[in-house]
């Protein structure tokens, strides 16, 4: 059998990702520890796989993205952000579907990258397991994280504890006493923070203003249209007195609302308010109030930062706040004098 990259970090007294680093030219890796590795990986005649042909320059010039799905707004926006800098700078994109979060099941990604040879990668606001993570890390390549926090790595992404507050004050500040909330139901992974940030932002507002929070006016949705069209369902059949404004935390849901508000022949705005978080392209169409964000500006300065990595700037990959605004359109409003608590 021919030389593995094990048997060179074997005989180097170093780790396998450090053997990677170093055949690829990439940074954190001291030259007289390259060196070493260079010489023992001669002299044990190792032979890299075809896939790693990109060793004759130090880099295969691709890095990859890891991506709960591919169907989903924010996703394909950060996306395009991110392949625009890449190609822009000669370098290609290597796209890894996980085919949604995770839900208790077994999944394996890291040693497909390895084997694929990816100079860096960026981590699309995904829920790890403790085990990813630590497969994740143990890659030893420049990693960053978009569109929310990953554990122990630097990441792009807008504060979405104040993004929240501030479409929940929105919704105060025009006279709402009873708000829904329609948040992400995937706020019990470990690693993926952004829906668990953006319900505890709603309740500390609601709290901070006085105003009760009603549990059965909290559903849990999975930031798409149909899971909207649900919740709102769900709220609106509830016997006795309802919202008089519902915030979401995605315009997928928001929207969902929106449609099955009018399917009911609920008012929006003057019987209810409705607002949501991204600035979604059917937003604009649709009158819906939002915290915009830019998704392909998150995946552009994250490229941008893993690229500068690569290239050896010092403190190229580090956490960034994007920022967002609200957008008020036509779904909010004042609530009716009559329904007023």
């Amino acid at each position: 059998m021919g030389v593995s990259i094990d048997d060179v970090a074997a005989r180097a007294q170093v780790s396998t990702a450090t053997v990677s680093r170093a055949l690829r030219g990439l940074p954190r890796v001291s030259e007289a520890t390259r060196a070493k590795v260079l010489a023992v990986a001669e002299s044990m005649g190792y032979v890299p796989s075809p896939s790693a042909s990109g060793l004759a320059s130090g880099r295969t010039r691709t890095v990859g993205v890891l991506v709960p799905f591919v169907d989903r707004w924010y996703f394909g926006h950060a996306i395009e952000g991110i392949d625009q800098v890449l190609r822009d700078n000669g370098y290609n994109l290597l796209l890894f579907s996980l085919g949604g979060y995770l839900h208790g099941q077994k999944r394996s990604f890291t040693e497909s990258m390895v084997r694929k040879q990816i100079d860096g990668l960026l981590v699309l606001s995904l829920g790890l397991s403790d085990e990813e993570l630590r497969q994740l890390h143990h890659t030893d390549i420049p990693l960053m994280s978009v569109g929310g926090p990953v554990e122990g790595c630097s990441g792009v992404y807008i504060d979405d504890a104040a993004a929240a507050t501030m479409a929940t004050e929105h919704l105060i500040g025009l006279g709402h006493r009873r708000i829904g909330y329609l948040h992400g139901g995937v706020q019990d992974e470990r690693n993926f923070r952004v829906p668990a940030l953006r319900t505890v932002a709603f309740e500390e507002t609601m709290s901070r203003a006085g105003l009760e929070l009603r549990p059965e006016w909290m559903v849990a949705g999975d930031f798409t249209v149909a899971e909207g069209v649900r919740g709102a369902a769900k709220i609106f059949e509830l016997p006795g007195e309802l919202p008089t404004a519902i915030f979401c935390g995605s315009d997928e849901m928001a929207l969902g609302v929106i449609f099955e508000a009018q399917r009911r022949g609920i008012r929006v705005p003057e019987e209810l308010s409705v607002a949501g978080i991204d600035d979604h392209d059917f937003s604009g169409p649709a009158g819906l109030t939002t915290i915009a964000q830019k998704p392909w500006e998150h995946g552009r300065a994250a490229a941008a930062m893993v690229l500068g990595e690569l290239a050896g700037k010092k403190d190229s990959v580090r956490e960034r706040f994007m920022p967002f605004e609200l957008i008020v359109r036509q779904s909010t409003a004042p609530p009716r004098t009559s329904v007023q608590a």
